[in-house]
């Protein structure tokens, strides 16, 4: 994280929200209450768990490095990481950092004056795996390596480290005393992961040296063969691991496409895959069908060929038929009677060419609906384990310039959102809790977590309505701006042409600050449409290239997540772009022709915004940007909902949706946007990781702005002095409270708007045990196996 130039922590005096007070909470467990979803990943206890066998676990792509702290790492990064290396503090099941006892007796803070003074006793059988004791030198070179004091390091973030003043043996070789210069708050999340010295003891091996391998690991696994032509990293057992055993042989991490992932399941290439929806539906239409529960009820054994498919699936068929005898579901299913008739007549015509044509394409068809009956049949026996991410969707408001940089209006636009009608969209159909996320920098369950909308209010139309009369718009107002021009930002030219290079898509639009996939491909352009007086969304789709269905974003590890918010910021130097509006009033033609004798401007169009509210002759017409990807539907449906309720309040929305690997670094990141929906990850360590994220803009010399990675470009002083008196305080509770206090004064800001948690859906083959949707929990690699079969005596039981 780079090094911010310090403001005053002078309070803005004037306009200040009056704010309700925070209630007192209790200390201990019962802060941040239960989480909203529990980890489902059938725990088995380790008596019940075979020892050996293979698992192949879906990751989205190789990893460029292995090096966690480095710009180009990503979540395949993190998960190497967390089984081949030291973590000594994991995240439970609720989201909380916990001592590891396979490093740690015991982690405490011993002095607090005159300075921060904290005492690591390690385990005394941790050792690397070339034998070493696990010590003091490998947290001097760490710590120096991330301190931000020498540049030769290539690092992504610092946070935490530059604050350490110096580390010392204690009195055993067991011992690491860390003493900081400054207070800090969130010292459990240094040193996870830790890397050995041979790693971070010099800028050559920090920067290359563990790019494609580490050679000195401390984990229940080892770190294997990393392939790229077959696209799998394999981890085995660690010979020298002093813990309880790993139960599995071997682990394979595999990448595969999120939209590949069900034919891959299907071919026994996989065991355990995080998926979409889609993919989850699929799997819940095999097992529907294999109990025959179709839709005709004949299941997987309905006969005869689906209509129009030439006799590709006969007796035995893995998918449900519907009327007439089609498939229910899958690449026949939407062909009709008279379609297939039509097919059958063209293809046995008298015109040949036509003939062939058809005859080919009917091929085609029929291998089609036969590899997707294959596919179903396999698919029945996977389970979809379920739980909620360890991270949220909110919708995002751009509020550098234009009607959003009224805080009325933003406030306005929040509180005419049904947040508990749009988290039932999601989560409901999919049977998981649908609770309205309460906090921008905690999910329920993490003790920071505490609902804070009280600070914004809930939803009322009439609230809302009273803001913008208060901001000075207006239904029926008159418009004189030429049609089409718009009231905020998105005026300005749009460039949808470049060839994009920022993250990819995410299941349902999950689009990870920092993460950059390097991806080229070809982006279409992105047209709006619309008056500004119809209240109606405009809605102009950019399909994304054939190259790029595939593109997924990456999954998300728990905290921390500094280093991979910084990969797309180049110096963190994001630039919101002022409109003038001034200029799209009139149109000239640049000739230097005589006044008295020049052509009069073209008159503008008199007209009045009807329900749509207008100011100084503008319509309130906001861009909204969305992911135009396959796997991002979820999240177009609930933008589309949004914009609903926005109509009803008077404000028009133009839906752009743009191709998936430009979203977020042309589009959110450079401030091309008026309101956007993205998520961010939950973190363990707010007063850290969040502040950045809300941190307020500043000027930079050239004139653009410093956001940080806040991308909706609103903050406050009295924010950034909140989290910072939060990062130096040392008494836990206290830094808690000050960490709500800013997340109420950031309801307030209405720069975003949390909505939901994001559904977790893995799909796991039978027998596979201790892992699944682990939530907001970290896995424990060593317990992930295969389910011992039943015993006589178990089958008796």
């Amino acid at each position: 994280m780079s090094q911010r130039r310090r403001r005053s922590l002078a309070l803005l005096t004037s306009g200040v929200l009056a704010l309700p007070l925070l209630t007192g909470c209790g200390a201990g467990d019962d802060e941040g209450g239960p989480a909203a979803a529990g980890q489902d990943i059938a725990t088995t206890t380790r008596d019940k768990v075979a020892d050996g066998g293979v698992l192949r676990w879906a990751v989205d792509s190789l990893p460029d490095t292995l090096n966690a702290f480095q710009a180009d790492a990503d979540a395949t990064t993190s998960r190497i990481a967390g089984a081949v290396l030291p973590h000594l503090f994991v995240l439970d099941a609720k989201g909380r950092p916990v001592a590891n006892p396979d490093y740690l007796e015991k982690a405490e803070v011993i002095e607090r004056e005159p300075k921060q003074v904290v005492l690591y006793k390690l385990n005394q059988q941790a050792v690397w795996s070339d034998g070493r004791e696990i010590g003091a030198p490998d947290f001097v070179a760490q710590w120096r390596a991330l301190s931000g004091k020498d540049s030769a390091y290539w690092t992504a973030r610092n946070a935490g480290y530059e604050r350490i003043e110096k580390i010392e043996k204690g009195k055993t070789d067991l011992e690491v005393r860390v003493t900081f210069g400054k207070p800090y708050a969130d010292w459990r999340s240094l040193f996870s992961p830790l890397y050995p010295k041979q790693v971070t003891g010099t800028p050559d091996a920090f920067n290359e040296g563990a790019r494609g391998a580490l050679k000195v690991t401390a984990g229940p696994f080892a770190l294997g063969a990393i392939d790229k032509k077959t696209g799998t990293a394999a981890l085995t057992r660690n010979p020298r691991w002093w813990g309880r055993q790993a139960k599995l042989d071997t682990l394979v991490l595999t990448a595969v496409p999120r939209a590949e992932r069900p034919a891959a399941l299907a071919a026994g290439k996989l065991d355990l895959a995080e998926i979409d929806r889609s993919a989850a539906e699929r799997i819940a239409l095999a097992r529907r069908d294999a109990s025959g529960k179709g839709a005709s009820g004949k299941g997987a054994s309905g006969k005869g060929a689906p209509v129009g498919t030439g006799g590709a699936v006969g007796t035995g068929s893995a998918v449900a038929t519907g009327a007439g005898g089609a498939p229910a579901h899958g690449p026949g299913a939407a062909l009709t009677p008279a379609q297939a008739t039509l097919s059958w007549a063209t293809a046995f015509g008298t015109d040949e060419e036509k003939a062939a044509q058809e005859k080919e394409a009917r091929t085609k068809h029929t291998e089609s609906v036969k590899r997707y009956a294959d596919e179903q049949k396999a698919l029945r026996g996977f389970t979809v384990r379920k739980s909620l991410e360890p991270a949220y969707t909110q919708l995002a408001m751009n509020g550098a310039s234009g009607p959003l940089a009224d805080e009325r209006v933003r406030r306005a636009l929040a509180r005419a959102l049904d947040r508990q009608a749009l988290a039932d969209l999601v989560l409901r159909p999919l049977g998981l809790p649908a609770k309205p996320v309460g906090s921008h920098v905690a999910l329920a369950g993490q003790q920071a977590y505490a609902d804070n909308s009280d600070a914004l209010g809930g939803q009322d139309t009439k609230a809302a309505q009273a803001l913008l009369a208060d901001a000075g718009w207006r239904r029926g107002g008159k418009i004189t701006e030429p049609a089409g021009a718009k009231a905020g930002p998105q005026s300005a030219p749009q460039d949808d042409g470049k060839t994009p290079d920022g993250p990819g898509t995410g299941n349902d639009g999950l689009y990870i600050v920092g993460q950059d996939d390097g991806a080229n491909g070809d982006r279409s352009e992105a047209s709006s449409a619309g008056g500004a007086a119809d209240g109606a969304a405009a809605d102009t789709a950019a399909a994304p290239a054939d190259g790029e269905r595939d593109r997924v974003s990456p999954v998300l590890a728990p905290a921390p997540f500094g280093a991979r918010q910084q990969a797309s910021l180049l110096a963190q130097a994001a630039m919101a772009r002022p409109v003038d509006d001034a200029k799209s009033s009139t149109a000239r033609d640049g000739d230097e022709a005589d006044p008295a004798k020049a052509s009069p401007a073209p008159a503008k169009q008199a007209r009045t915004s009807g329900n749509v509210l207008a100011k100084d002759g503008k319509a309130l017409t906001l861009r909204f940007v969305l992911p135009a990807g396959p796997g991002s539907e979820s999240l177009r449906t609930v933008g589309e909902r949004i914009s609903q309720m926005l109509r009803k309040l008077g404000v028009n929305t133009e839906t752009t949706k743009v191709a998936d690997d430009s979203f977020f670094k042309d589009h959110i990141a450079s401030g091309q946007y008026d309101l956007a929906l993205y998520s961010w990850p939950a973190t363990a360590f707010p007063a850290t990781d969040a502040r950045p994220i809300f941190a307020k803009p500043e000027p930079a010399a050239d004139g653009s702005l410093l956001v940080e990675q806040n991308y909706t470009r609103v903050g406050t002083d009295h924010i950034d002095q909140l989290f910072d008196q939060a990062l130096g305080e040392l008494d836990e509770a206290r830094s808690r409270e000050l960490v709500r206090k800013a997340d109420a004064r950031i309801w307030a800001a209405a720069g975003s708007v949390p909505l939901f948690q994001r559904p977790e859906l893995v799909a796991v083959r039978p027998g596979l045990v201790n892992a699944g949707a682990f939530g907001l929990g970290a896995p424990r690699y060593q317990d992930i196996g295969w389910k011992k079969a039943p015993t006589a005596k178990d089958k008796k039981k």
